[in-house]
């Protein structure tokens, strides 16, 4: 799977994504000077999201449109949650030109089929499906109409609802397509991520497998990594204190570049799984490690005991498992105490 410049899957660094979202505080001078920032701390992508009020729901008071049960959003409508987080959709091919200037990927959450449009009229080079969105069927069967790769979260989703969306994707002749593994709470709890899912994501359904982290701090997305995550993606803010929607569990780019840096050791150190070479510098230390001495002058036709041969640091002399082999032989030659035993002192 392929997307702009980058190759996603096994083998291949980790595609972090920087999430916009409703970060820019609707200014636009901030949502750019953002992007300039996702660049500096290391993101391979930034992500949009396009919609707006209109196109995932109506203006009601009434109580299903109410947003309760102990979230940030607690007290408004959805309507007026969404109009308050949405990005002008003029602004994206904009941002578009700067991203691509700057040698970032560029692309969106599309919520409509409208949105579809505009990307497409875009030219992105892939399309992300939130996790809200992976059980709206029509608009994955829209989506996948581009051919394009899609990146879809799977957030509140069963095993089967996967399976499902899967399908809809793959009957309707879509790109290639990879799975973020999320947990659609703002913030997450570390204790709600279930990490471990994702190798099974990845035996399951056989296509790269990320996660979409709402936790704070980035241990989690670094684990993810090392259990073969090989997409992250993460909010992104210039300053918590400029506040808005997704503010409190975004990342500020000096947060972002240390979990880009803690992702790319994690990276160098995996390595293979069937590597067992000893490499260079490990190779030298050898010379440190036990093997066998006189511990005292030996006369030649002496024999070898426990008290006059030690197995000891450094490595110079014969390898222990050559033990018993001296402890059964006499000494050829007389030894001085501190010889590293050699074949040749044996008779």
């Amino acid at each position: 799977m392929k997307i702009g410049q980058h190759s996603l899957g096994s083998g291949h660094p980790c595609y972090i994504i920087a999430e916009l979202s409703a970060n820019h505080g609707g200014e636009f001078q901030i949502a750019a000077d953002t992007i300039r920032a996702m660049k500096e701390a290391g993101a391979d992508a930034v992500k949009l999201q396009t919609y707006t009020a209109d196109t995932l729901t109506i203006a009601s008071d009434k109580p299903p449109f109410k947003i309760t049960g102990g979230t940030l959003w607690d007290g408004k409508t959805l309507h007026e949650l969404y109009h308050e987080a949405f990005m002008p959709w003029d602004w994206q091919p904009k941002l578009q030109a700067l991203a691509t200037e700057l040698g970032l990927d560029f692309f969106s959450t599309p919520f409509d089929d409208s949105a579809v449009d505009l990307l497409e009229g875009m030219n992105v080079p892939a399309h992300k499906i939130a996790s809200f969105e992976m059980i709206d069927h029509p608009l994955l069967r829209k989506v996948a109409s581009t051919g394009k790769p899609i990146i879809m979260s799977t957030g509140m989703a069963s095993l089967e609802e996967i399976e499902e969306s899967l399908e809809v994707l793959r009957k309707a002749n879509s790109g290639p397509v990879a799975l973020l593994k999320c947990t659609s709470a703002y913030p997450a709890d570390p204790t709600e991520m279930n990490l471990l899912t994702i190798q099974d994501m990845q035996r399951r359904f056989g296509v790269p497998i990320g996660l979409s982290d709402h936790t704070m701090g980035h241990t989690v997305p670094v684990a993810a990594v090392a259990l073969g995550a090989c997409i992250i993606e993460k909010h992104f803010i210039l300053d918590r204190t400029q506040g808005g929607p997704d503010s409190t569990f975004s990342m500020e780019p000096r947060e972002f570049r240390e979990m880009v840096d803690a992702i790319r050791v994690v990276e160098q150190a995996l390595g293979k799984p069937d590597n067992y070479v000893i490499s260079e510098k490990e190779a030298k230390s050898k010379a440190f490690r036990r093997s066998l001495f006189a511990v005292k002058d030996i006369q030649a036709g002496e024999s070898f005991t426990h008290d006059n041969v030690r197995c000891i640091r450094p490595g110079h002399g014969l390898h222990p498992r050559e033990f018993d082999r001296v402890l059964t032989s006499k000494a050829a030659t007389s030894i001085e105490r501190g010889t590293p035993l050699q074949i040749e002192h044996l008779s």
